[in-house]
């Protein structure tokens, strides 16, 4: 038993790092010993440091055992209903467990059985795509099974098992139907039998549901299983307090700062394994001169460690296997296109990732010229003296759009997940005079006040920010500041996502080396402080909502913050004391004009329509009658088709590089990042979206422009 007691939590403090230590014992080694000293840290870190933790007993206990399950088995197909009701006598000891007053018995118990029952998965699956399935009886599938219950039989979840899969066979029949009845006579599918075309698709249903599963036995090793139940704890305290072993934490620090040390190599998944799609110039691997394009990784090696087979494995699992410290080698074993195998050593180095970073171009719309920025995240690198700061490439943006003479400007923030809260308060400065940004309160209740102390700014033209259901946190702060100073309209969905919390990492363990800041057992992302506009309200739950909403096809998904039963719950504090920006823009007018736009516009109408009534579908059984699922899927896609059709502009916007980044866009020394810069000034010139959004700042230009004629003419 490891009592609390006994597991004295020592803060070290390591070149200006805190980590929580470990007192280590002669068994360290020990996994379960491991597991227990895991487990009870980050109890005591949860309960001491969280924002607003929830109480850790029997009824905590019980919520844990139910989304741990679920978790493992979210389609309730693997584990059976006696499993589960083996598993009770556990349902309120996993607090126990966690304070150390008792040994970890709940996870290895749903392991061991976990194991076992995947493996029956396997056969049920196999068993039932080993016969012909025939499609005029009338029954249907449920795929949603969140209300659903356990198999209470073995007889049960295959069938459970069967109509999944008659379902998955459903789909690939159906359309190889479509394609059939579409096809010339000399068509090699024309050809084939109704009979051969269903076994087709349970061919291909078998080899999808095989990769999936060699992959789940891969990835969801008992150390990962553990990782999964540690952070279903955490998730319950709030959906963004993580848990991320060491080589997950490296993935974290790199997407904060876009910065990672690699190959340079693009993988994409194919049937045959991770194969290598472009090269990075400049990069190890194009260094090298011995890997090329369509080589195809079989094996990943830390230097001179055993090769580990990444056969079934995703990209993003062979990636975190490829990416290490700088300067660390890394030992590929590649398939090439001749079938011959080669092992090739690289180096790994730094790998910039740019493409994340904020770029911009123009929007001409009429005699208007409105400058467009795209911020994918707010990113910051911190590790590095002149690591890159969004603030400050957003600033460089402006500054090159200025010298084009725009009229306006539109930031575009939507899908934008959030990053670094400094790079917020900075880049709302070059925006306002100065004056508060974000106000943020931690347990203790007392908030401090992040302020713009520059009274200089950068841009005080005509101004729109774009945001969606996905931008979150950074995104909602920086939108809120603009908007309750007045200094912008704010573009887009009903609401944004509604993440109003502040994470800090705290490294667990000692440190494993002095360069990367890896510790032995990760670190712990904490929520310990929730942020509030300036004027009082939190953005936690509710989100931001904007000036004027822009109908979209994501409406009704239930993905945002309030969609979680485990988020923080929204409230106020008094409002900072800040002066709006005077504009001399007529907000009413701008948006009562775009508003009038919006509800006439035939496509954003049918989007409207379309996405309510694809709402009522949604989570609904399925037919497995050939016959009627063709009609539903009919109904289906013409909705869909249409809502893409609409999505994009008739006739193209016109948008244009700007002069200073030709080079990058059109003679870039790697061509398959050049051709992706001018694919996104392509998918620009057709985005309804960035359409309204510059007509609502040409409507700013235009009041702008009659308000200093009038004044002149005083």
């Amino acid at each position: 038993m490891l009592s609390r007691k006994v597991l004295p939590l020592v803060l070290v403090v390591l070149f200006g790092v805190s980590f929580w230590a470990f007192k280590t014992r002669s068994n360290d080694d020990n996994l379960l010993v491991r597991q227990q000293k895991l487990l009870a840290t980050i109890g005591v870190i949860l309960e001491q440091r969280h924002f607003s933790p929830k109480k850790i007993d029997d009824s905590f206990s019980k919520v844990i055992f139910k989304k741990y399950l679920e978790t493992l088995d979210p389609d309730k197909n693997i584990f059976l209903q006696s499993d589960i009701d083996e598993l009770k006598k556990y349902e309120t000891t996993i607090d126990d467990e966690i304070h150390g007053d008792q040994p970890i018995r709940f996870f290895p118990a749903v392991s061991a059985i976990y194991s076992k029952r995947v493996a029956s998965a396997m056969q049920d699956y196999k068993e039932a795509l080993s016969k012909p399935f025939t499609f005029t009886a009338d029954e249907s599938v449920q795929l949603d099974r969140d209300s659903a219950n356990y198999p209470v039989s073995e007889s049960d979840r295959k069938d459970v098992w069967r109509k999944r899969m008659k379902f998955m066979v459903l789909e690939n029949y159906s359309s190889s139907l479509e394609q059939k009845e579409k096809a010339k006579s000399t068509d090699s599918i024309a050809k084939k039998s109704d009979e051969q075309l269903e076994k087709d698709a349970r061919t291909k249903v078998l080899t999808s549901m095989d990769r999936n599963f060699t992959r789940l036995k891969k990835r969801l090793t008992e150390e990962e299983q553990y990782n999964l139940f540690v952070n279903t704890i955490t998730a319950e305290m709030d959906p963004h307090t993580n848990y991320f072993p060491p080589i997950e934490k490296r993935a974290f620090d790199e997407e904060m700062s876009n910065r990672f040390y690699g190959i340079g190599a693009q993988l994409r998944e194919e049937d045959n394994g991770v194969k290598i799609v472009s090269l990075v110039a400049g990069s190890p691997a194009w260094k090298s001169g011995q890997i090329q394009v369509n080589d195809i990784i079989v094996k990943v090696a830390q230097g001179t460690g055993d090769p580990v087979d990444i056969s079934g494995l995703g990209v993003e699992d062979a990636v975190k296997l490829i990416r290490g410290s700088k300067g660390s080698e890394v030992r590929l074993t590649l398939k090439k296109a001749d079938g011959t195998t080669k092992v090739v050593s690289l180096i790994r180095d730094e790998i910039v990732q740019d493409e994340a970073f904020a770029r911009s171009a123009i929007v001409t719309k009429g005699k208007d010229k409105i400058g467009y920025i795209y911020l994918p995240e707010f990113y910051a690198d911190f590790e590095k003296q002149n690591g890159s700061r969004c603030a400050a490439d957003v600033a460089a943006e402006i500054i090159k759009l200025k010298a084009e003479k725009v009229d306006g400007i539109i930031l575009d923030l939507r899908s934008n997940g959030g990053g670094s809260l400094m790079e917020v308060v900075q880049m709302v400065g070059l925006f306002i005079k100065n004056g508060p940004v974000v106000q943020v309160k931690d347990r203790e209740g007392q908030p401090t006040v992040l302020s713009d102390n520059d009274s200089n700014f950068l841009y005080d033209g005509p101004f729109a920010v774009m945001v969606n259901e996905l931008s979150a946190s950074a995104s909602e702060i920086f939108a809120a500041a603009i908007q309750d100073y007045k200094r912008g309209i704010i573009v887009g969905s009903t609401s944004t996502y509604g993440k109003g919390t502040v994470q800090k990492s705290l490294p667990l363990g000692k440190p494993l080396d002095f360069f990367s800041g890896a510790t032995e057992y990760g670190a712990l992302k904490l929520t310990f402080e929730k942020f509030y506009r300036v004027n009082g309200g939190s953005t936690q739950l509710k989100g931001v909502t904007p000036d004027i909403v822009l109908p979209d096809s994501y409406e009704y998904l239930k993905f945002r913050e309030k969609d979680n039963p485990s988020a923080l719950k929204w409230d106020q504090i008094p409002q900072s004391t800040y002066t709006p920006w005077e504009s001399g823009i007529d907000w009413n007018n701008i948006i009562k004009s775009a508003n009038s736009r919006i509800d006439t516009n035939s496509a954003f109408k049918t989007i409207r329509t379309n996405t309510e009534w694809l709402n009522t579908k949604a989570d609904k059984s399925y037919s497995l009658n050939l016959k009627k699922y063709r009609e539903e899927q009919k109904a289906l896609r013409n909705t869909v088709k249409q809502n893409e059709s609409v999505l994009k502009l008739p006739a193209p916007l016109s948008v244009t590089n700007l002069a200073v980044d030709k080079d990058k866009f059109f003679n870039n020394p790697d061509k398959a990042k050049g051709d992706r810069y001018q694919d996104w000034l392509k998918r620009l010139r057709t985005d309804i979206y960035i359409d309204e959004t510059a007509k609502i700042v040409a409507d700013m230009v235009s009041q702008q422009s009659l308000a200093a004629a009038k004044k002149a003419g005083n």
